[in-house]
């Protein structure tokens, strides 16, 4: 017996179903009805676009107090990082 296919949903895919989805994809799709999903993290201002990111380099013990400084706050490095500059700059 062959190994069966299923969905996520656990309903099993059948050679019918295989066949069907099959001829609609030969058929072509009309991408004006599709819709665009955005993937990754959520703007950080709310916005719709991404958050440019920074890439700094730290010398392994400024890494690992920043690290210890986070966790002990209950922050991730990427937010007590924003902290920093935006105190460095005087932007909120």
């Amino acid at each position: 017996m062959a190994d069966l296919i299923a969905q996520e949903t656990g309903e099993v895919i059948t050679p019918e179903m295989i066949e069907a989805l099959s001829a609609e994809a030969e058929e072509g799709y009309d991408l004006s009805l599709a819709t665009a999903v955005r993937v990754g993290r959520p703007a950080l201002d709310g916005g719709a676009s991404a958050s440019p990111r920074i890439t700094i380099r730290a010398t392994p013990q400024l890494y690992k107090a920043i690290r210890d400084r986070a966790a002990a706050d209950g922050r991730s490095v990427s937010d007590v990082a924003r902290a920093a500059l935006e105190a460095y700059v005087g932007q909120p």
